[in-house]
């Protein structure tokens, strides 16, 4: 589904690709979409304990932390092409393109992911204002603003199959941050 979408892959694929019947499926999954809900969860907790928890751990300044993000996405996009032969972008952006209009349970499901994501981007930017490497801004806003930045950059990545363009995209992210300023 990573490689070709969810609509592109049915369920006798990936009975085939896991060695399983058919019938051994439906015992575990009712659906599909029960299977790709329980598979983004898992690649959730996944990203979340080894790579957005690694990224943004505070053993560096704030703003730097930050950059350790896009540098550690760029690093991985990089190794994913290396290994596969493909760009694959963000696995949940693209379900989210994929999936948002015709599925509102993926989307629901999606949507927290990237709020959690938002989260953690927004507490990296509050440490950075409190501490002085950033001056007051909307914390709120400019971490959808990266957030949607990173979707974007790997989108762009995934379109052209260069994992370079999102490491050349991901080093302007803090051309962002001034557009958020907190009005006194």
């Amino acid at each position: 589904m990573n490689d070709r979408g969810y609509g592109d892959v049915g369920v006798q694929e990936l009975c085939d690709c896991a060695g399983a019947k058919k019938g051994s499926f439906y015992y575990f999954f009712p659906s599909k979409q029960a299977l790709a809900l329980a598979a983004i969860d898992h690649q959730w907790d996944r990203a979340r304990r080894e790579f957005w928890q690694v990224a943004l751990a505070p053993d560096l300044s704030p703003v730097d932390r930050i950059r350790r993000f896009f540098s550690m996405s760029a690093d991985r996009m990089k190794a994913e092409f290396e290994e596969v032969g493909l760009c694959r972008g963000c696995c949940f952006g693209n379900l989210a393109l994929e999936r948002s209009i015709p599925d509102e349970e993926i989307r629901v499901r999606i949507e927290s992911i990237f709020q959690e994501g938002v989260s953690y981007i927004k507490g990296t930017l509050e440490e950075a204002v409190a501490v002085g490497d950033l001056p007051s801004i909307d914390t709120t806003g400019a971490a959808q603003a990266i957030l949607a930045y990173f979707e974007g950059a790997a989108l762009m990545a995934k379109t052209r199959q260069d994992p370079e363009v999102f490491r050349k995209l991901s080093t302007a992210f803090l051309d962002l941050i001034p557009s958020f300023s907190s009005q006194d």
